[in-house]
């Protein structure tokens, strides 16, 4: 004799209010009850699994109510998922070299490329990265660095958002003696507001320290003086 779930009890909702869909206990019979037909590849039918005749009222009006919710369900609009949201980003860089026309003073880094833009853009003067949308972003940047005479020289850089350096954020770099060149690279998590202007700033005590870009040459491609990629990470 096959073995049988027995039907949830009456107190048991065939919907669940929590999801809007079938309840776990009902699922779990009708999903017993497919599987014991043949899982659709037998003419076996329910009636032939029927152990016995409603014996009472109750059983009867439980099926009735089955009948009921399926048909409900059936009439129920299909659950839609939420979008996700829309997130934005950028990507740039320069083929130039980048010079410090004075020492101890405060450069943005300017970009003359574009590799790929969504809502994210470079603005007037080219050192400004603007985020249309408002968000929170990620600006991960890398520079080449070259220290183009002897001597032992520093290089600061550190993020300005609106005109407004953010506290406690540069980066020491020492380059020591000719043609030392280092990339500096890492990131900033930084709040912007729609319409706000990222700026990767940088300062040297030795003109001598430039940011350089190299032509290409077999079998390596260009060296771009600075990279930058903006992508929004939460709203």
């Amino acid at each position: 004799m096959p073995n049988i779930t027995n039907i949830p009890a009456p107190r048991v909702p065939f919907i669940d209010e929590r999801t809007g869909l079938v309840a776990r206990e009902w699922y779990r019979f009708l999903f017993n009850q497919f599987n014991l037909t043949g899982a659709g590849g037998t003419d076996v039918s329910l009636t032939d699994l029927e152990l016995a005749p409603f014996s009472d009222a109750a059983t009867e009006a439980q099926v009735q109510s089955l009948a009921s919710d399926v048909q409900g369900l059936l009439l129920r609009p299909s659950l839609t998922l939420p979008e996700p949201p829309i997130l934005y980003y950028g990507s740039f860089s320069s083929d130039v070299t980048q010079t410090a026309a004075v020492i101890n003073t405060a450069y943005g880094v300017t970009f003359n490329t574009t590799d790929l833009t969504y809502g994210v853009y470079v603005g007037s003067p080219t050192s400004r990265i603007i985020c249309a949308n408002a968000g929170v972003y990620n600006f991960q940047f890398s520079l080449q660095l070259d220290n183009t005479s002897g001597g032992a020289h520093l290089a600061y850089i550190w993020p300005r958002v609106d005109g407004v350096d953010i506290p406690k954020s540069a980066g020491q770099i020492r380059l020591q003696g000719n043609n030392s060149e280092i990339v500096p690279a890492w990131n900033f998590i930084l709040k912007m507001k729609a319409g706000s202007y990222f700026e990767l700033m940088w300062s040297v005590t030795d003109t001598a320290v430039q940011i350089i870009a190299v032509a290409a040459s077999s079998p390596v491609p260009a060296v771009p003086s600075a990279l930058i990629s903006v992508t929004q990470v939460n709203l």
